[in-house]
């Protein structure tokens, strides 16, 4: 008889040490991070906060939280990275968390980390040096890499054209899938050298800066090639789409408290507003929503912790539930705020903003419910 591999036993739950690391990265952002002081980076034109992303490296060390202590990293865990991801989701805070610590970090420990120059990238990474990029349009879901745009000779000399790269204009390193003369490659492309060019391009939120990337004959040093090169891109996609889930958590819960602090403030016909009947209701819905929300991104970022198989199971549940729960906490907030959730000075847009662009962002909810049909082996009607 063929013995089976235990199932995975999730923990959802938050331990004391998660709760510590929110406490440090909350009260970092409360004294860094106002709404006033996002709104006023966001008119400034720069594409994050240096400020703030050096003291998220340096007084609480989150830049380096999925990194290996053999190469300066804190050695956590993806379940860590999520309660990070939940506090910028809720105070939308202008640093590359996402695409450096999580994706270019994911990314590198997918090459191999034996060989100086990858181990001198994490190190970079992790203290917070060095700001990286995955060079593939926003929009790329787990599954959904094909043949690359950028194309690689065989000295190693990049050509081609990335649109919609998330944080390439801030970006020092850029980790570009590539096709290479025997199949796809990954390579490690410095921001400022000759023959690469970023092109901003103004983004429907404003807090997580886009750009279009070319290159024409830059210089790359190889840091994968086949299998090994496309797996690294898979697992970084992947993982970034489950803790993207966490943002989003973080997001809907800034949204459903603030709104509810709100309604219980203000004041109609002698009487807060959040005590009529229908609103109730509507929060009453959408606390359900959240509370579900928070369900699915535990679990993901539980899994990815583990490095499970049913992984692609996890994130695609948590992707396909927890960006509409987003969008519509952030709608709601919008809405029940009556005119003074329409106007710039308060930050409901810049959620609402957000909400909508991570809702294409690593995969579409439509396409990670396709992904979880086919997981599950359930035939669409």
């Amino acid at each position: 008889m063929t013995p089976t591999t235990p199932a995975h036993e999730p923990d959802l739950l938050y331990s004391a040490e998660e709760e510590a690391l929110r406490a440090a990265v909350r009260a970092l952002l409360a004294d860094r991070c106002d709404p006033a002081t996002v709104l006023a980076g966001l008119e400034s034109g720069r594409p994050h906060d240096p400020g703030l992303w050096r003291a998220l490296a340096t007084e609480i060390g989150v830049t380096g939280l999925l990194v290996p202590e053999g190469f300066g990293g804190a050695g956590a865990t993806a379940r860590e990275a999520a309660v990070v991801l939940e506090e910028l989701g809720r105070a939308m805070a202008p640093v590359p968390y996402l695409t450096s610590a999580v994706l270019a970090v994911t990314a590198l420990l997918g090459c191999d980390t034996d060989r100086a120059e990858v181990a001198d990238l994490l190190a970079a990474l992790a203290e917070g040096t060095t700001l990286g990029t995955l060079a593939v349009p926003l929009t790329t879901a787990p599954g959904d890499t094909g043949p690359a745009p950028v194309r690689a000779d065989a000295a190693g000399r990049l050509t081609g054209r990335v649109t919609s790269v998330a944080d390439a204009a801030g970006a020092g390193l850029l980790l570009v899938p590539a096709e290479g003369p025997d199949g796809p490659e990954l390579y490690a492309v410095d921001a400022t050298a000759d023959g690469v060019r970023t092109e901003p391009i103004t983004p429907l939120d404003l807090t997580r800066p886009l750009g279009h990337l070319t290159l024409d004959a830059a210089a790359g040093r190889l840091l994968a090639r086949g299998d090994r090169a496309r797996a690294a891109l898979d697992r970084a996609l992947l993982t970034g789409a489950g803790l993207l889930a966490s943002e989003q958590l973080g997001l809907a819960d800034w949204c459903l408290t603030e709104t509810v602090r709100y309604t219980g403030e203000r004041t109609q016909f002698g009487r807060p507003v959040g005590s009529f009947q229908a609103l109730k209701h509507r929060m009453a819905a959408l606390w359900l929503d959240v509370a579900s929300a928070r369900a699915a991104a535990r679990n993901a970022a539980d899994v990815l912790s583990g490095n499970g198989p049913e992984a692609p199971l996890a994130v695609a549940v948590a992707q396909s539930f927890c960006a509409p729960v987003a969008v519509r906490a952030a709608e709601e907030c919008v809405q029940l705020h009556g005119g003074l959730g329409m106007t710039w000075e308060h930050p409901a847009h810049l959620h609402l903003k957000r909400a909508k662009a991570d809702e294409l962002a690593l995969g579409t909810p439509g396409r990670h419910r396709e992904a979880l049909a086919g997981l599950v082996d359930l035939a669409a009607p």
